[in-house]
């Protein structure tokens, strides 16, 4: 078994000056937090796997293609691969489980 903290998780992403921890990768899925401060731009591109995020903190709005939702803690968000996207409007810091799959590459 794998088990994880978000407190522990957060921890480690912030002592390693980063806005993502990758803290599980199988073969295929990973894992990993993000982080965005109340703000903050998102610089994320495109990627090449499906995506789910699942918002543990904070509020923000998304725009995946050509639509805009808010989001807060508790929401859940699919993103088709290669599909742009970006987190924006950020009101409160945002903290988002992110699922890749295949394991981001």
């Amino acid at each position: 078994m794998k088990a994880f903290r978000l407190d522990d998780l957060e921890a480690e992403r912030a002592a390693n000056d980063g806005a993502y921890l990758q803290f599980l990768r199988e073969r295929n899925m990973s894992v990993g937090l993000y982080a965005l401060d109340a703000g903050r731009l998102d610089p994320q591109q495109p990627h090449r796997e499906d995506e789910v995020y699942v918002v543990v903190s904070g509020r923000a709005a998304i725009t995946v293609g050509e639509e805009t939702t808010s989001v807060g803690r508790g929401s859940v968000v699919y993103v088709p691969a290669g599909v742009p996207h970006r987190f924006h409007h950020i009101s409160e810091d945002l903290r988002v489980l992110v699922v890749f799959s295949p394991p981001e590459s």
